[in-house]
């Protein structure tokens, strides 16, 4: 483990320590996480996900949903690393979601499981949309803008293609928001998160399904 760990989960640590641990046995076992990823869950999976935290504002109660959540990247990570959010985890495959609920279960998190495609949640619930490994940022914000009220920002977790993401996306951003994408880059080089912020300033339409709440943990 990390000595960041330590600093960034402070006193959740202990259920940091647990969720690496379903990752590396019932993730792998399940197919949400590949076995070659064993040895370095902490660095490149859960300390990246805890550093996204710091693209976030320090308003109490942010609601935060995680688009694509999977095995709960970044979700679950940001949820233990910053108790003061309240954190949905949005996932349409079923074996996904019945890992997220064990986990929430298992951790005690305050963090909704919610079943269901991004573009079926019929209302914005949200001021924060996360994402990581999910689509191309254009793609992303077609997704997802519609679940983050008015002023409300998504955060993408990119590589290397930030930029040329960023660049593709130009006009999608400018129909979202009257401020260009930032490009963050966050953590250190052990622990680090290259993240691209877009501010949710101008209307959008919304769509007429829902998804469907599967389940809810909490202390």
């Amino acid at each position: 483990m990390p000595e960041q760990a330590r600093t960034i989960f402070g006193p959740r640590l202990a259920d940091a320590i647990r969720y690496v641990e379903l990752l590396a046995t019932d993730g792998v076992e399940r197919g949400l996480i590949g076995p070659a990823e064993r040895p370095r869950l902490w660095t490149r999976h859960v300390l990246n996900s805890a550093a996204v935290s710091a693209a976030l504002p320090d308003s109490p109660r942010l609601r935060l949903v995680d688009v694509g959540s999977g095995a709960g990247l970044p979700g679950i990570p940001l949820a233990l690393a910053r108790p003061d959010l309240t954190v949905t985890l949005l996932e349409p495959l079923a074996r996904r979601v019945s890992f997220l609920a064990e986990a929430v279960q298992a951790l005690t998190l305050d963090a909704e499981v919610l079943r269901g495609r991004a573009e079926d949640v019929a209302s914005p619930r949200w001021d924060v949309a996360v994402a990581r490994a999910v689509a191309p940022l254009e793609r992303l914000l077609a997704l997802s803008d519609h679940l983050v009220q008015a002023g409300g920002m998504l955060l993408a977790v990119k590589g290397r293609s930030a930029s040329d993401e960023v660049t593709a996306a130009a006009a999608a951003i400018g129909k979202r928001s009257t401020r260009p994408a930032e490009i963050l880059t966050l953590g250190d080089e052990v622990v680090g998160a290259t993240v691209v912020r877009v501010l949710l300033d101008r209307s959008r339409p919304q769509p007429s399904r829902r998804a469907t709440p599967t389940s809810r943990g909490g202390r």
